[in-house]
């Protein structure tokens, strides 16, 4: 957008230590403790907290808090749906896609002439489970640099899912174990691996069904979906040669030894980091990330061109750096409270 006018007010947006604050609205976006009035990008546990007095998120993202923290996570509640525009105080609040899980969102805030767009975490390439990312031009762009380095370049996810097939086919006697975070990524893996044409049932650790619900509640088509619990009768011999699907925490307790010999597979971004890999134990490290790579990152700031980009969590000082160097003003916000959500725990099974 890159206005003549100055920019913004910060009574429009500005960084607090409970988190990005619209003083016009009365409200926090993904505050990092319960606060009055929020608004929610997406449903991850380091962005959507429970204990606010009133939420305003997509209808999705609501659905997903439900699940999470029980009905009640919030005193009050406002869906609003992609596209469409409330007044909250003196603020003009608008949704739109940010293509990072089920209804995440980018917020959008306008007044008088100036508009700040808030883009909680996201991705540019294609996700079969949520609406792609929609560039909206802007004065001032809040982006996440959870992978702004150069050497995070993220492969196709279809070519990654291709070497997760291969090697069921390499070891067909052997429980295939995918380690994939309980929200967003879990389900990105099953429908990729459905575009591949694997139609056999998915087994997935007990942290998942009810969010795969969510998912099947919003027309997301998983296919035929098991528990991965093993029979009386056979035992962990059932699951020889079948996929199993488990957040990534499981996988490095004994849940995972009822499994026949299996190659454990980490499905996330920081695979590209060998150190990492080994770290998880994964002898398939699958590079799949739900987040922006450096190239996407970059190519973002280049498309949007904002008066101003202020960078939050990750590596914001070498973000901060392109950005400067490339003819862009920008700042690192050091915001605390949001951490990669590959490394969370996804509760019990």
């Amino acid at each position: 957008m890159a206005s003549a006018h100055p920019l913004p007010p910060l009574s429009l947006l500005r960084p607090t230590p409970r988190g990005l604050w619209c003083e016009a609205g009365g409200f926090f976006i993904d505050p990092n403790g319960p606060v009055d009035r929020a608004v929610i990008t997406h449903g991850h546990s380091d962005h959507a907290r429970s204990g606010h007095g009133a939420v305003l998120a997509t209808p999705e993202t609501l659905a997903i808090m439900a699940v999470r923290y029980g009905e009640d996570f919030a005193a009050t509640v406002q869906p609003l749906p992609y596209g469409e525009i409330t007044r909250v105080g003196d603020v003009t609040v608008r949704l739109v896609p940010a293509g990072h899980v089920l209804g995440s969102a980018q917020v959008v805030l306008e007044q008088g002439p100036w508009r700040v767009v808030a883009s909680g975490d996201y991705k540019r390439r294609r996700d079969p489970t949520c609406p792609a990312f929609e560039p909206t031009p802007c004065d001032v762009f809040v982006t996440e640099a959870t992978f702004a380095l150069p050497v995070f370049r993220h492969p196709p996810a279809s070519d990654e899912i291709d070497r997760l097939l291969h090697s069921l086919e390499q070891f067909p006697d052997r429980t295939h174990m995918v380690g994939a975070y309980a929200l967003g990524k879990a389900q990105r893996v099953i429908r990729l691996l459905r575009e591949a044409g694997y139609d056999r049932p998915i087994h997935v650790h007990g942290a998942l069904e009810r969010l795969n619900a969510v998912y099947e509640r919003f027309g997301v088509d998983l296919g035929p979906i098991a528990p991965a619990t093993a029979n009386a009768t056979g035992g962990a011999s059932d699951l020889r040669g079948e996929i199993v699907i488990a957040p990534p925490s499981a996988l490095a307790d004994r849940w995972n030894r009822r499994f026949a010999d299996p190659v454990i597979a980490v499905a996330s971004g920081w695979m590209r980091v060998r150190a990492r890999a080994r770290q998880r134990g994964a002898e398939l490290p699958l590079i799949i990330s739900d987040h922006a790579d450096w190239d996407e990152l970059t190519e973002t700031l280049t498309e949007l061109s904002p008066s101003e980009t202020w960078i939050t969590h990750g590596r914001e000082d070498a973000l901060c750096r392109w950005a400067v160097i490339n003819g862009l003003q920008a700042r690192a916000l050091h915001l605390v409270g949001y951490d990669d959500e590959d490394d969370a725990d996804a509760g019990p099974a």
